[in-house]
């Protein structure tokens, strides 16, 4: 016989299936009614989710078409005006070297420059045609060399003075100012020749060209990598979007970035370009040691045809080993 303790317990577990078993059967139907409710809004809310995913991924691929887009016609744009600017005209050479001349000036410092050249060879040489050919030379080439040495130098000013120009645009752009009071900042108050072009883009906008294309123009004034990329990145912007501040921010370390390359590349440098140039004037330091101490021994090489054709031959071979010896030690970045 079991015990009491045992026959309680018994009948209480048996006393509670009857009653769990008696609730589900009346209950059931809510239960297996509710399961697909829940089914159902599980599914509508990952649907709900897939849907702003793909939106947002098709958001984020519309934007880099976007981009794309923009980047091949403003590359389109580059490749054309890179063959107009490959080879730029005489005004616009004299333009990019900031001078003040006209073609007409130009035109009257050739004359001038011929003329002081054919005095200076007839006075110190017997042949009026030499004299001519000096004079000639002197007159076609002595302008040319001026302009492009002013021209370089003006260059390598404007890329020294761009980055802290465009470091002005990203603190103002920060600070909530409009794009158009930065340039006129940098145009009020940085170095030339930053501060004449930027006057020149401020200048363009107050005759209604927008900004983009007044960037552009920049580029055609002064065809730098530094100009070009600082047009990019504001012809992304007003096509596509986004934050300026930050482009141009990142801009500004790859231009700081590309000055402390060439100091580097002109460091590493500077020791073959010092072996360069002892190289090549050695042969004239000699010549004129060897002349000094021995001038009958060298005045073969003036007086004799075979010493004319022999010195013409020297300079020839001294000339392409210094244009290679240059080749060499000028990188391009």
């Amino acid at each position: 016989m079991l015990a009491p303790s045992l026959f309680v317990i018994m009948v209480f577990a048996l006393a509670s299936l009857s009653v769990g078993g008696v609730a589900m059967a009346l209950f059931y139907p809510q239960i297996a009614k509710a399961s697909p409710f829940r089914r159902r809004f599980d599914g509508i809310a990952a649907f709900s989710a897939r849907e702003r995913q793909a939106s947002s991924d098709e958001d984020g691929r519309d934007r880099r078409r976007s981009v794309e887009k923009t980047l091949r016609e403003l590359e389109e744009k580059q490749k054309a005006k890179t063959r107009k600017t490959s080879r730029p005209t005489l005004a616009g050479r004299i333009r990019q070297a900031g001078l003040t001349w006209t073609t007409k000036s130009y035109y009257l410092v050739c004359a001038g420059s011929g003329l002081a050249s054919y005095s200076i060879a007839f006075l110190l040489g017997p042949s009026t045609i030499a004299a001519v050919g000096f004079g000639m030379a002197g007159g076609l080439l002595l302008p040319h060399v001026y302009v492009g040495a002013k021209r370089k130098a003006r260059f390598k000013r404007f890329t020294a003075e761009f980055p802290n120009a465009v470091d002005v645009i990203v603190r103002g752009l920060k600070a909530g100012l409009p794009m158009a009071d930065c340039l006129r900042i940098i145009a009020a108050e940085a170095q030339d020749p930053v501060r004449s072009e930027f006057v020149t883009i401020v200048q363009d906008q107050t005759l209604g060209i927008p900004i983009d294309e007044a960037v552009q123009r920049l580029w055609e004034r002064v065809p730098l990598s530094e100009a070009n990329f600082f047009a990019i990145v504001i012809g992304i912007q007003s096509k596509t979007g986004g934050s300026l501040a930050e482009a141009l921010g990142n801009l500004s370390k790859v231009l700081r970035e590309r000055k402390k390359m060439q100091g580097k590349i002109k460091a590493m440098s500077s020791e073959a370009k010092s072996s360069a140039g002892i190289i090549g004037a050695l042969p004239f330091l000699v010549g004129g040691a060897v002349y000094l101490t021995s001038p009958d021994y060298m005045s073969l090489l003036f007086h004799t045809l075979t010493g004319k054709l022999v010195l013409v031959g020297c300079a020839l071979w001294m000339g392409m080993g210094i244009l290679v010896m240059r080749k060499m030690i000028n990188f391009d970045f």
